[in-house]
């Protein structure tokens, strides 16, 4: 018969399952990613501040995923690397922060989608209305768009945690290399129906007003493109949009590949690891390929290194 330990505020977490010999590179690799990731997406928000060309809704608005990146790394990676270095029976977590863990989790995953789809609005006013661009993308319409997206995905998370905090806890281990709203649930023995309804409802309306408003959009973009004479038109679309598009499609394929692998009991343990590259990989990508498609990042990071180049030595 299996012991319960009810409500027990100090909880087991299951570690990443490494090897003596690969413990020290699996940490540096990790390590170093997060580093990256902290680097360049701060870069990005503070050269968005600082340099008055940057001063535009895109740039503005790129500057909520970047921040979301840092968020969602920073809330898992810092631990992971403590607790690779640690025995597995000293991956500990109290229930508080494991929510708080969770809650930031959830909070990163929808907010990924959902700035996203204010980046959208925003290519869609750039190419189908560009001579009331300036007026509708406005400082007002902009803050308008970072508080809806970020504030949908508060309320939504929210009311997703509320509904797994009020269940009483019988076990004490996370089955997960880190806390998210279903590792928390599934501690509980009482009836999770609820949870299952919303959280499934929750998702559902998220990936499709999210793929929804993509395909809405690029299909209008498409049109407006072949009905169009203008190269200059033209070719602004294809740099803008091929740029926040692969960002989606990472951020899509990546969550794809973990939902995926939950259909296969199997891959159990790398299903696991997939959910750390969900965060890892598209906070690494979004930076360099933002950065490398942006004409004014590049002007500026070049106008930088050519005047520090032109120093006299002393």
């Amino acid at each position: 018969m299996e012991n319960y330990t009810y409500n027990s505020f100090t909880l087991q977490m299951e570690g990443l399952k490494v090897t003596e010999d690969s413990m020290y590179p699996v940490f540096f690799l990790f390590f170093f990613s997060y580093l990256f990731i902290v680097i360049t997406n701060v870069g990005i928000v503070v050269l968005a501040c600082i340099e008055r060309s940057l001063h535009q809704p895109m740039y503005l608005l790129f500057c909520n995923l970047s921040i979301n990146d840092i968020l969602g790394n920073t809330n898992i990676l810092p631990r992971l690397l403590v607790y690779i270095l640690m025995p597995p029976s000293e991956n500990l977590i109290t229930y508080y922060e494991c929510v708080i863990q969770a809650f930031i989790t959830q909070l990163f995953a929808t907010a990924s989608h959902t700035v996203l789809m204010i980046m959208t609005f925003d290519r869609y006013v750039a190419i189908c209305n560009p001579l009331r661009y300036s007026t509708i993308m406005d400082n007002k319409m902009v803050m308008k768009l970072t508080a809806s997206a970020w504030g949908v995905a508060f309320v939504l998370v929210a009311v997703l945690l509320g509904l797994t905090i009020r269940l009483n806890r019988c076990r004490t281990r996370i089955t997960n290399l880190f806390c998210d709203n279903a590792s928390v649930f599934k501690l509980s023995c009482e009836s999770v129906f609820i949870n299952n309804v919303y959280g499934l409802t929750f998702s559902v309306v998220l990936l499709t007003a999210s793929i929804g408003s993509v395909v809405l959009t690029y299909t209008k973009i498409t049109v407006v493109c072949l009905t169009s004479k203008s190269k200059s038109l033209n070719s602004k679309a294809l740099q803008t949009c091929s740029t926040h598009l692969c960002l989606y499609l990472i951020m899509f394929f990546t969550g794809l590949v973990a939902i995926a692998l939950h259909r296969f009991p199997q891959y159990d343990y790398e299903r696991k690891v997939c959910s750390i590259l969900l965060h890892v990989i598209p906070g690494s990508l979004n930076p360099i390929i933002y950065g490398a498609q942006s004409g004014e990042i590049r002007k500026f990071l070049s106008k930088t290194f050519q005047s520090k180049k032109d120093l006299p030595l002393l």
